[in-house]
């Protein structure tokens, strides 16, 4: 904008239309025309406070304020869609001019346009510096950068992802590497921070990862189950970052940038042949890190948190939190769930119904629309799966229960007999288990002609044969021979008594 006012003051001290131009950095014929309209309203030098070179030039040039004719862009609408993939300044103009041209309206040109779009943007980028009260907010985040670590087992680098912690107060800070940014180590990262700061504050802001937050917009938020029940056992609040605004969380920010100089570059030399071993180096750097001095105030970050800070942190639960990881799964025909390496049996109520499952490092936990139909201790390798007995059906319950043991002890409870016959059954084939399904249909006849008919029927099958099958000992039940009288052989004298019987002298040559 020409100096409006400089023009005239330099005027009024007699200098030259040249000199002047000289000294403000406009053209001759601008000065010789301010000088021309100050003599025609009437202004000289000194001029009142007030009157500004915008007000001046407005007085002089009244249609250049108006913008008779002119169409202002909507700054607002074109920000917003510059946001947009692919979206230019110059996509923008060439659509604002076809715009003016339907409103027979004049578009300003496209030096204009943006020049006058970089003023309103310049307006959007003001920043407001928020004092934090200590113990109120957390910021964490990932490193960029990764660690690289020996596997001896595998003879290759793994890479090292390191986990940042703030406190926005004090500005002190936590660090720790894991091998993976999955759930597991996102949880047990903040478990571990808030262990190291000794209590845990009142918000925690992290980033929109998806191990954390499910879904952050204006009208909703949906946290990762997992670690929103992390958050409820120590008592915090997690608001996370609107996507893509960094400053939402600046002091995280910040400190990822000067972990990665003091901390990540300062190891950048050293060989790590675990992760044991590099978070111990991590630890050594980290607390130099707290204790170096603030470059713009006195003290460090170790000194301000704990004069500052400590005393208002939240006291961290009895217990420790332990990790948890959330799941769903459709129960399948088997009534099996899987977690890890090993399957864990639900009620087969359930077949085909939607469950929560919730695995930490002892426990599975199955709920079902918010309620626990299922707990089992957790096995790190199980070849079969596990079975409560419960949870089958009453057929699936008495299969599992076919062994020689319970075979051979539900057979002493029947009777002697039928114990002789169980381990005819187990001991007739070449394989034990080849004899279950006559020992189960046993079992069935019991059911269908109880107890004391299967012993009798068992003791008239052994008279017969010491090997009975299944067959035999079926056709006396159905025959109801179990249920006859054997006959006592009579004595030679009561047969003696009877008939008529020849003695001795017959067969020694007596009296015929």
């Amino acid at each position: 904008m020409v100096n409006y006012r400089e023009i005239i003051k330099l005027k009024s001290e007699n200098f030259s239309n040249a000199a002047i131009a000289v000294n403000v950095g406009s053209s001759r014929n601008t000065v010789a025309a301010v000088i021309k309209l100050s003599e025609t309203h009437e202004l000289s030098w000194p001029l009142p406070e007030d009157l500004s070179n915008h007000k001046i030039e407005r007085m002089f040039y009244p249609e250049r304020g108006n913008n008779e004719g002119y169409k202002l862009p909507d700054f607002e609408f074109i920000h917003n869609e510059l946001a947009k993939p692919g979206v230019t300044l110059t996509l923008l103009w060439a659509e604002y001019c076809e715009k003016c041209e339907q409103e027979h309206s004049i578009p300003y040109q496209r030096t204009q346009f943006c020049d006058k779009y970089r003023s309103f943007a310049a307006t959007t980028k003001a920043t407001l510096r928020i004092k934090h009260k200590p113990g109120e907010v957390l910021e964490v985040d990932w490193v960029g950068d990764t660690i690289p670590v020996m596997d001896a087992a595998l003879g290759v680098e793994v890479p090292a992802y390191v986990f940042v912690a703030t406190l926005s107060c004090s500005m002190y800070s936590y660090v720790e590497a894991f091998p993976d940014m999955k759930s597991h180590n996102w949880i047990e990262a903040h478990v571990h921070a808030y262990n190291f700061f000794g209590g845990s504050t009142r918000i925690l802001v992290p980033d929109n990862l998806k191990t954390g937050v499910i879904k952050n917009t204006r009208s909703e938020l949906i946290l990762n189950r997992s670690y929103h029940e992390m958050a409820e056992h120590y008592g915090t609040a997690v608001i996370p970052a609107r996507p893509v605004k960094p400053k939402d969380k600046p002091s995280a920010e910040g400190s990822v940038k000067v972990v990665e100089t003091w901390i990540l570059a300062a190891l950048r030399n050293r060989k790590f042949f675990s992760f044991d071993e590099l978070n111990y180096a991590i630890r050594e750097k980290l607390a130099e890190f707290n204790s170096r001095n603030f470059q713009k105030k006195k003290g460090s970050r170790l000194s301000a948190f704990l004069e500052e800070e400590k005393e208002y942190l939240i006291p961290l639960p009895n217990e420790p939190y332990e990790t948890a990881v959330w799941s769903s799964a459709k129960i399948q025909p088997d009534y099996l769930i899987t977690v890890g390496n090993c399957k864990y049996s639900v009620p087969y109520e359930y077949i085909g119904k939607k469950v929560d499952i919730r695995s930490t490092e002892n426990c599975v936990e199955v709920f079902y629309q918010g309620n626990r139909i299922a707990s089992h201790v957790r096995r790190r390798y199980e070849k079969d799966p596990v079975y409560i007995p419960e949870h089958m059906p009453e057929n699936h319950r008495k299969f599992l229960e076919y062994n020689s043991e319970s075979f051979i002890k539900w057979a002493e409870n029947i009777g002697t007999c039928t114990l002789l016959v169980v381990k005819t059954f187990l001991t007739m084939h070449k394989e034990e288990k080849q004899g279950y399904k006559a020992c189960a249909s046993l079992m069935k006849l019991a059911d269908k002609y109880s107890t004391h008919r299967l012993e009798s029927s068992c003791a008239k099958a052994l008279s017969y044969t010491p090997k009975p099958s299944l067959k035999n000992i079926t056709t006396i039940l159905k025959n109801g021979q179990d249920t006859v009288k054997t006959e006592q052989p009579k004595s030679r004298k009561e047969s003696g008594s009877y008939g008529i019987t020849r003695g001795a002298a017959y067969y020694n040559g007596g009296a015929k």
